[in-house]
């Protein structure tokens, strides 16, 4: 069916009470935001729907749905043809709007929703009656009511629409209704999906990435970029510190016992990670972390982890294995770029037998060893590199 105009469909926002505007103007802001680069649009809303409608014939629909369809806050997209509100309107345009479509051999089934209760028919009328129509002025349906190939559904509304295709859409909250939080965004897999699940809940993000030139090489910085600008496909505009880490890492190898490694730098990023947070007005950190994954993700570990920082940790991907994990990353287009071969700090200096349960005192005791780490981390704030990744 070629689309005139896009109904879109949020469901959570729905139940916001008095809070409710607040939720759609950032939905809506969100939604210009997106379709801008595609040329101009009128987006407006009404009842739990948002319609957008192109401006100009030369605008790509199929673009326009890819990118509503990584706008959190709505469930459903829903290209559709609209026509005044007439059966005889409704009868000419669904017609000729199923006839544009390869029908032979197909079942369809009628559905109707009709918002304007002033309308002469009401649903199941509607249905009967669009039934007849369509059976009678196209060439190769028949009617199968439980699975049909085509559900032609028609809502009456201001003005009536007619839709063939509903899309899901990325759900969640609108970005940028629940504050801001630093997600430390490694190479691997799991952090790109920690981020993108709490971005979903509203959360607008920026990012933290170590790197340890010339440990981990350029490429290995390319692709953290890389993946920045997926997730900003979901979430707008992300700022990415890209911190130096090269000191930092061979002074706690030099320093600290070996199997403490891990758990050290990991405590050093938190805290580096916090103090960037609280520079930036980002009030949470998140990691891709899950339990029992590698040693310093036992339960232990991660306790002595966050005894480094004071401001909330977001793990998302805590209860989640492997497989899940690499499931979302696939279904966010993350995966691909998440397994190419270029390390990053954390899997460079992996010791043969990290501790896996531990204490608290014990590593603040072997951190002392270390010559200055508030100097280094003060060093490597100084001197990260700020990009704003669109």
């Amino acid at each position: 069916m070629n689309a005139d105009i896009i109904l879109l469909k949020y469901g959570e926002i729905s139940l916001k009470g008095l809070n409710r505007p607040v939720f759609e103007k950032k939905l809506m802001s969100n939604i210009n935001r997106a379709l801008a680069p595609l040329g101009k649009f009128s987006v407006k809303r009404s009842q739990s729907t948002v319609y957008v409608e192109p401006l100009s014939d030369d605008i790509d629909m199929e673009e326009t749905v890819e990118r509503l369809s990584k706008v959190f806050g709505i469930v459903n997209i829903c290209p559709a043809v609209k026509c005044e509100k007439t059966m005889e309107a409704i009868e000419k345009t669904t017609v000729a709007a199923l006839n544009q479509m390869d029908l032979e051999g197909k079942t369809f089934k009628v559905e109707a929703k009709r918002e304007d209760k002033q309308f002469p028919m009401n649903s199941p009328q509607i249905c009967q009656h669009m039934g007849g129509v369509i059976l009678k002025n196209t060439n190769g349906l028949t009617v199968d009511v439980h699975n049909p190939d085509i559900l032609v559904q028609i809502e009456i509304r201001k003005e009536a629409f007619i839709f063939t295709q509903k899309v899901s859409g990325a759900g969640g909250m609108p970005v940028g209704t629940a504050g801001k939080a630093m997600l430390l965004l490694s190479g691997g897999i799991d952090s790109p999906v920690a981020g993108w699940m709490i971005s979903k809940r509203g959360a607008a993000l920026e990012a933290v990435h170590f790197h340890s030139h010339p440990y981990t090489s350029d490429r290995a910085k390319e692709k953290v970029i890389d993946l920045a600008k997926i997730i900003s496909e979901y979430t707008g505009e992300i700022k990415l510190h890209i911190v130096p880490f090269t000191d930092i890492q061979l002074d706690i190898i030099d320093k600290c016992p070996k199997e403490y490694l891990t758990i050290i730098m990991r405590r050093l990023m938190m805290q580096i990670a916090e103090r960037i947070s609280i520079e930036s007005g980002s009030q949470a950190l998140i990691t891709g972390e899950s339990i029992g994954q590698v040693a310093s993700q036992t339960m232990e570990s991660l306790a002595v982890t966050d005894n480094a920082v004071n401001i909330p940790v977001f793990r998302p991907c805590i209860g989640m294995d492997k497989e899940e994990i690499v499931t979302i990353s696939k279904k966010i287009d993350t995966y691909e770029t998440s397994i190419l071969p270029y390390e990053d700090c954390c899997t460079i200096f992996v010791p043969k037998h990290p501790k896996t349960k531990p204490s608290i005192e014990e590593i603040v005791e072997a951190e002392k060893l270390l010559t200055d780490p508030e100097g280094m981390m003060n060093k490597a704030i100084e001197e990260r590199e700020i990009l704003t990744i669109k």
